[in-house]
């Protein structure tokens, strides 16, 4: 896509937190915030996450090997699941801090720099983010996507730590700014399931979407004599890659290269459309079924 290729952005991703998760750790120092504190944490999970991400979507786009015939593609779903469990140590962290600031509230100091900081780093988040979703949807890269949604979660954390030290400031409730970090830590936990979960999901081998399936199945269709049949369409993701099984039956009659012809074609109209197939050729009747399009 353009001039940029995903490892890329993975590496902008990587300098993004490495930059953001210095503007607000020392927002934090200037502020004294826990609310500022439960931001920086946050970035340096984005700052591990995407180190890991890198290092999986890179493995993923090994070739075949003996070991992985199928290639190495679900490795990318780890990603996510190391973000998944980092957000959940970052919360952790972020829940003890806040409860103990809720017992021992302390004046913010240097609001307006350190808001300013926090500003900064949220526009580099958002403009990063935008880019690994962009990316990571074009290429479907769980690693890419994965982290695009965790960085514009964090852009959102830190617009509701803005308002809430900014509330706390201003009102002189200082059990404000802790509270805020409560918050932000139950959001991002709530995220890290939903990698957790996606994650999983990827791993026990989910099949394609409505939209896919349905392309493949018209493209089958289009190319299906009247004698003939496709049945039992089977598709899985494993990261990027996409596979898919089908049966074709053939009258009794034709002989063994002309039904591997017509599968061998079959095979590569599914791969102009992204997915490496699998043709199963059977004679018409089997499984009890006729030669008509399923």
């Amino acid at each position: 896509m353009g001039k940029w290729h995903a490892h890329h952005i993975l590496w902008l991703s990587l300098a993004a937190a490495l930059a953001t998760m210095g503007l607000k750790s020392l927002a934090w120092q200037l502020t004294g915030s826990v609310g500022y504190l439960s931001d920086a944490l946050e970035s340096v999970v984005n700052l591990l996450g995407a180190g890991f991400a890198l290092t999986m979507f890179q493995y993923a786009r090994r070739p075949p090997d003996d070991g992985h015939p199928f290639g190495h593609g679900k490795a990318e779903y780890f990603a996510a699941a190391f973000e998944g469990g980092m957000i959940f140590l970052a919360a952790l962290a972020i829940l003890v801090a806040a409860g103990e600031r809720l017992l021992n509230p302390e004046t913010l100091q240097a609001l307006n720099l350190g808001t300013g900081l926090s500003v900064g780093a949220a526009l580099i988040n958002l403009a990063v983010a935008r880019l690994l979703l962009r990316y990571g949807r074009a290429l479907r890269s769980p690693a890419l996507e994965g982290d695009g949604r965790h960085l514009m979660t964090d852009v959102w954390t830190t617009v509701g730590v803005v308002l809430g030290v900014g509330l706390a400031k201003w009102t002189g409730l200082l059990w404000l700014d802790p509270v805020v970090a409560i918050a932000v830590a139950l959001h991002i936990l709530h995220e890290g399931w939903q990698l957790l979960a996606k994650s999983a999901n990827g791993l026990m081998d989910r099949a394609l979407s409505p939209g896919t399936l349905t392309k493949l199945e018209q493209a089958l269709q289009t190319m299906t004599p009247e004698s003939c049949g496709f049945h039992r369409l089977r598709t899985r993701a494993s990261g990027a890659q996409q596979f898919a099984e089908v049966d074709l039956q053939v009258p009794g009659d034709w002989t063994v290269r002309r039904a591997h012809d017509l599968a061998d074609a079959a095979e590569h109209r599914l791969a102009e459309l992204g997915v490496v197939a699998t043709v199963h050729i059977e004679p018409v009747g089997s499984h009890g079924t006729d030669a008509r399009q399923h």
